[in-house]
This record gives C-alpha cells, structure tokens and sequence, in this order.
C-alpha cells in the first residue's frame, strides 16, 4: 500500500488526539497493551520467520534467535518493569527551598513516536524501539523499510491485528515516504540506520526541534582486536560466527580485525577453519547462509572485493543471481587503506597486522576515527582489557566475545558521536521514550523571605549568612 502526505498527515492527526485523551498515562493500560504486543509476536511468528527468508534467506533457528525470540525478551523486561519505572521520584527540596520538602520526578511521555525501521533486522529493530514507546505511554508509527518488503507486510498485519490505527501502526514505502513521516511535527523520533541518512533524519528533525534518537552503525565501523596472547581458536571461531550471520549484515559487526603480527597467520588460518566448519567448504551452497539484502548490496560487497582481488586468502565469490557473497578474509590489510575506514555491512572482513608491543599506537588510530558502535578485545590480560575499555570510546562491546553484550537485560545499547545519540532496551529505551519532569510542591506556610527584596539594610547581612549556610 502507497502512503501520500493527506495519509500520513491524517494518521498523525488521530494519534494525537489518542494521546490526548489520556488513555495511554495509565500504566496497567500500558502492560495491558505490551501483552497484547508480545501474543501478536508469538502469533505471527510462523509468518515471521517465512518473511525472514523471503527477504533475507534467513533460516528459522537465526531468524528466531535474532529477531522473534529477541523481540519477546525485550516486551518481557518492560512488563516486568514498567511499573517501577513509571513510579514518580520523590525527592528532598533542600534547604534553600525551605519550607518545600518534597520534589517529584513525573515520567511522561513524550507524545505520538516515529520509529523508522531498518531492514537487517526487521522485526526486532521496529518491535524493540515500540515496546519501548508503548511502555513509555506513547503512541507510535512505525516507518518500516521498503527494503524487507515481506516483514513490513507482516508487520503491518500484526499491528493493524492488534492496536488501532490511531494508537500504533505501521506506514510502508521508500525515501520519499520517510521524508513525508519527518515533515510532521512528531513528539519523538527514533532512527535506526546509517550515518549518512541519521544525519538527514536529524536535520529534518531540527526543523520541529523533535527530540531524536540515533543508531547507527558507526562512519568507520567496528574493530576486533587480537593481543598475541589471546585464545585464537576461539576468537576465530566467534568472529566467524558473527561475520556469516545475517551475511554481515549488522551494525555491531566486526568490521575490521586488527591482529598482532606475531601471531596474525595463524589466527587466519584458524578463521579459515572456523568458517568451513560453520558453514562449509562453500557457503553458497549452503541454504542456510543469508543473502544480501539487494542487488546494490551485493555489487558494493562484490566491487569492493574486487579492489583487493590480490589479497583475498579466503572466500572472494559471489552468486548475482542469489544475491550471496562467501565469508572472505582480505589479508593483509594496512589500516590506512580505504576498506578499513568505513563500514562495510558485508561479509567481507579486512585483517590488519599491527606490532604486539605497539597497542597504544593502534589504539590512538582507533580513537581518532569515528566512534565505533562497539570494540571487541581478545586477550587474556584482564587488566588490560578494562583499561582500555574504560577510557575508548564506543558504543558497547564484549572482551573474549561478540555481539552478546546486545542480549544482556538492565543494560544500554546505544552508540556515540558517528555511531549514534542516545540508549535503549529495558529501562533505558523507557526513560528514552520519556521525559521526565521535575515538580516541587511548596507550602503556603513558614516561607522565608531570603529571595526576596530588599537586599540592602540589616536584614540583608542575615539573609547573606543563611544563604551561604544552605549553598555550601
């Protein structure tokens, strides 16, 4: 279905007047609402998951793992916690604000949400943010992409199966749709996506000075980096694992592996036997291996191989016709060459050598680029490890592991600078959907003259001596 600008503008129009009634502010409302969400979820799951493969040859265990099973786990920690979370925050006034004691914190919501959508993960990526919305008591369009054609038809029929129209619903379409949705004075906006198109979103946004939420990729994408005392068994087998989900596909993705010379053949050579091990000799033969979203797609992937044809090691074919590209390792790769300075979205993984003894030179070129959206370190120096966590820059990340900091309950994702504005998932995409406002309830009673004129006189050298007693 083809959305135009009266569409869109009416459907904005009758969520707003939803908002208004007050109907979404109450909380047992709200859970009652995420219940109904996650039933339509496990519903829909056989649909779901066939639309995964249609779009994105996912198989059913990766399309489960990734985007249904994702999905409910993220609609359970808001039920479980949307009651504390709405809880107002008490407060004590202080004693300049004698003879007030008491402070609130309300948690409201924002208004009538845009969530747009990306197509690597179509389902967790517009039912998570929503979850979030709902349980932050908003109302919410969803502007799924046009590019995972059968999971925004899906999508639409569980959302128009569960909710009205003018409390949540799903619009269809390209660019020029999008465009359409950013024109409307929506009270929230949150965007997943690429950079390139984040900063489009946020200039449209200006224009309503609508708060906005960013997560991206990241403008030089995600670095895996390799001591020589790491276990190269099992980094190689975790990187693999990453690379052949979704084909690459992700925006936390090892973009780039960064490995001590010392031992960077032999972590290649792992890898190698960890991708033939998890998907076989080759994997375009192997059904179960994803496929890249669109021809643009899979001419990128193939283009950009192509460049460093002289240095591919592993992998390096591609099927058109199927729109799949192999797992393929280009080695060596110096860090100053252009495949490692921006992000790749494919299968294709450029590994870089570096001097083991020479980290903090790494390290400095890492901090120097653009945020990652995560950082991923192999070693088995701890102490290390959260020394370098705990002052680079990123989004999120994992040491000995990958991507699995994404599943953890009661904590953020979200990225920084380039690789995104703002946190989400349990509590965080909450307070994401919410303001919160601060209310101080005064008394009529016992109020102290101390803010007031005069300021001169003798009653002024008192009201000093208090004032620097309270603010001190």
């Amino acid at each position: 279905m083809a959305y135009d600008r009266e569409q869109i503008q009416n459907t904005v129009k009758a969520q707003k007047e939803f908002f208004r009634s007050g109907k979404t502010l109450d909380v047992s409302w709200r859970r009652e609402q995420l219940k109904k969400l996650k039933a339509a979820v496990l519903r829909f799951e056989p649909q779901l998951i066939e639309a995964l493969k249609a779009d994105l040859e996912r198989s059913e265990a990766e399309g489960y793992f990734c985007d249904v099973g994702s999905t409910v786990l993220e609609i359970n920690e808001a039920i479980a916690g949307v009651r504390r979370w709405a809880r107002p925050e008490n407060h004590f006034s202080g004693f300049t604000c004698f003879p007030s004691v008491i402070t609130k914190v309300y948690k409201m919501p924002y208004g009538v949400s845009l969530i747009i959508s990306p197509f690597n993960f179509p389902v967790l990526l517009a039912l998570g943010p929503l979850a979030a919305s709902i349980a932050g008591g908003n109302t919410a369009v969803i502007k799924a992409s046009s590019k995972s054609p059968a999971c925004t038809k899906v999508l639409r029929d569980l959302i128009a199966d569960t909710f009205p129209a003018e409390y949540c619903t799903v619009i269809d379409g390209g660019h020029d749709v999008a465009d359409i949705c950013l024109e409307q004075r929506f009270d929230k906006i949150f965007y997943t996506g690429s950079p390139a198109v984040g900063r489009h979103v946020m200039e449209m946004a200006s224009r309503n000075l609508a708060p906005v939420t960013l997560e991206l990729g990241g403008e030089t994408g995600n670095w895996a980096v390799i001591r020589k005392d790491a276990d190269l068994k099992d980094a190689a087998r975790k990187i693999a694992f990453f690379k052949l989900l979704n084909s690459g596909q992700i925006c936390i993705n090892v973009n780039q592996a960064a490995v001590a010379e010392e031992v960077a053949d032999r972590f290649v050579e792992e890898l190698k036997k960890e991708f033939v091990r998890q998907i076989g000799e080759d994997a375009l033969a192997n059904p179960e291996y994803p496929r890249l979203i669109s021809q643009k797609a899979y001419d990128k992937c193939a283009a950009e191989a192509e460049k460093y044809r002289d240095r591919i090691v592993f992998g390096g074919k591609g099927d058109p016709s199927a729109l799949k590209y192999q797992p393929t390792i280009v080695y060596p790769a110096g860090k100053d060459e252009d495949i490692v300075k921006h992000e790749l979205f494919s299968p294709l993984l450029p590994v870089v050598t570096y001097k083991d003894a020479e980290i903090d030179g790494l390290l400095r070129t890492i901090a120097e680029r653009e945020h990652g959206l995560a950082l991923y370190l192999f070693t088995k120096d701890k102490a290390w490890a959260k020394k370098v966590m705990s002052t680079q820059q990123y989004g999120g990340g994992c040491v000995n592991e990958v991507c699995l900091h994404l599943m953890v309950k009661g904590v953020p994702f979200g990225g920084t600078g380039h690789s995104g504005i703002g946190t989400y998932h349990g509590e965080w995409g909450f307070r994401e959907f919410t303001h919160p406002s601060t209310v101080l309830f005064g008394k009529t009673r016992f109020n102290l003259p101390l803010r007031e004129h005069p300021y001169t006189g003798e009653k002024s050298k008192f009201k000093i001596k208090l004032l620097k007693l309270f603010e001190r």
